[in-house]
């Protein structure tokens, strides 16, 4: 990227609390002049920090931020040419609109060459003019489509109306770069898509670069040029939204991003995958017996007569969306979303079929046992497949206690309510430690096949998979053969679980 077309970098730049919390770690983005970039992530991904470190509120702990190739780290905020759009605009309630756009301006100096007594040039720092104060005022009081309101109260004004003040504020000091922290969090769905739409407006009329943070996938589809997706401090993927949406790098950015149906597979064959019971053609080719998550958007899945598509399954939710329909299907124990323009009743037996090339098959990130379609089965233990597993259900409930008489049941004892969990769907995650194998088959265990074993300088680690193609992955200092029939267990106290609906959905009333 030439420099000239670069108004922000940030290179290796850290941020580091006191407490030892890495906020932002090892964080590395160019910014073009006049995009709109949107930081996206969920709360605590490190996108308002960042957004804080370039605006001067918070230093970092390492690494610099250049802008035009300056760096600017150590600057305080008044020194940086930028301009920050708060959440809660942070207006003066005791001045009236006029007099919040204009504060900034009054307290502004400008160089201006003047000549002293004996003709020299020279630069001095002069104040705004009243008619120069005026004339910018008004410029941003008519970009943002607010200069009939100039004398009116703030206390007087809607939320969208305050926040069109706050960004008059910001941008009548002509900032070079405008930072706006998730600016419309505060408004009604309404208004948040109209104000999404004349901020997409104003930047197109401002022609400078907008750096926006935001949690809501919606809002930065809708806006941005540029869309930088965060986890834990760090960027999962750079991209237009176009991109980001069509061609996420894994499933996190694929989940975070619109709607997902996202599965682990298993790669069957050459270009072939398998998922939800069944083979798929695909476009992407990984070595066979690989891990690896699968993601089809709901908009890709094409719904047929029964038989007729890859899978079968039954309609179980519909929801009118205007244009479509929204279907949630049943397919086995996991579920499929679809949008579709065809009109079908609950309970309609379909089949499901997906284009090998709306089929994303990415690589799957092995750092534990993870199970996403999952059920607490009469006895309380989780059921994976056909198989069944020793749990302790009262993780889903801080301070519970099973019930004596009926195991699939769990009491608050501060309340006294009970939350009975047999059919509940749910999640599972257990570290690779959580997991044994053994080759005495007259053991307890579920029964399945070595697939891959693999030495790793200390211990192997070990992929062993079911009649029902569910895989255990674990670590240990025995080598067992590929081929080989083992028994899995599974340490009860290391299941970690997520029920998919909340826990008030089971409580026992009378």
């Amino acid at each position: 990227m030439e420099q000239n077309d670069t108004i922000i970098s940030l290179r290796h730049v850290t941020k580091r609390f006191k407490d030892g919390f890495v906020a932002v770690e090892d964080f590395n983005l160019d910014i073009k002049r006049g995009e709109f970039v949107t930081l996206l992530g969920p709360s605590g991904c490190g996108k308002t920090t960042t957004l804080r470190m370039i605006a001067g509120f918070d230093i970092p702990s390492e690494g610099e931020i250049l802008l035009n190739g300056q760096d600017i780290s150590k600057l305080p905020p008044y020194k940086r040419p930028v301009n920050t759009v708060f959440q809660h605009y942070a207006l003066f309630p005791n001045l009236d609109v006029y007099e919040n756009v204009a504060f900034g301006l009054k307290m502004k100096k400008v160089p201006v060459t003047v000549k002293d007594r004996h003709g020299n040039e020279k630069i001095k720092m002069k104040h705004l003019s009243a008619k120069e104060i005026d004339e910018k005022v008004a410029r941003a009081l008519e970009i943002v489509d607010m200069e009939e309101l100039e004398d009116r109260d703030i206390s007087s004004l809607s939320g969208g109306q305050q926040q069109r003040v706050a960004i008059a504020r910001a941008i009548v000091n002509e900032p070079q770069v405008l930072l706006l922290d998730e600016p419309l969090s505060a408004l009604d769905h309404k208004k948040r898509l109209d104000m999404q739409l004349e901020l997409k407006e104003m930047h197109e009329k401002l022609g400078i670069t907008f750096l926006y943070v935001t949690h809501d996938q919606e809002e930065a589809l809708s806006m941005s040029n540029t869309i930088v997706v965060m986890k834990d401090g760090a960027i999962m993927q750079v991209g237009t939204p176009e991109n980001i949406y069509n061609e996420p790098v894994n499933a996190y950015v694929a989940d975070f991003i619109g709607e997902s149906n996202i599965y682990d597979a298993t790669v069957s064959g050459k270009k072939e995958v398998r998922f939800l019971g069944a083979k798929w053609e695909c476009v992407d080719d990984f070595p066979i017996n690989e891990k690896v998550d699968v993601v089809i958007r709901p908009e890709d899945v094409v719904l047929d007569e029964k038989g007729k598509g890859n899978v079968n399954g039954k309609i179980v939710s519909s929801v009118f969306k205007g244009e479509d329909y929204c279907y949630v299907v049943k397919v086995g124990k996991s579920e499929l979303e679809v949008r579709d323009h065809v009109a079908r009743a609950i309970g309609t037996e379909v089949s499901a079929r997906v284009l090998p090339e709306n089929i994303q098959v990415m690589h799957k990130e092995l750092v534990e046992n993870e199970f996403r379609d999952c059920e607490i089965d009469k006895d309380g233990e989780l059921l994976i497949g056909d198989d069944s597993l020793p749990c302790d259900l009262t993780v889903l409930l801080k301070g519970s206690v099973l019930d004596e008489e009926d195991h699939s049941v769990i009491i608050d004892p501060k309340t006294g309510k009970k939350y009975a969990l047999a059919g509940a769907e749910c999640q599972a995650r257990f570290d690779f430690d959580a997991v044994s194998f053994t080759d005495d088959l007259g053991e307890e265990g579920i029964e399945a096949t070595v697939i891959t074993s693999v030495w790793l300088g200390d211990h192997y680690q070990i992929l062993a998979r079911t009649e029902e193609e569910d895989d255990y992955i674990a670590v240990t200092p025995y080598q067992y053969a590929e081929g080989e029939i083992v028994r899995v267990k599974v340490d009860p106290k290391k299941i970690r679980l997520r029920l998919k609906k909340g826990i008030d959905e089971y409580e026992l009333r009378d």
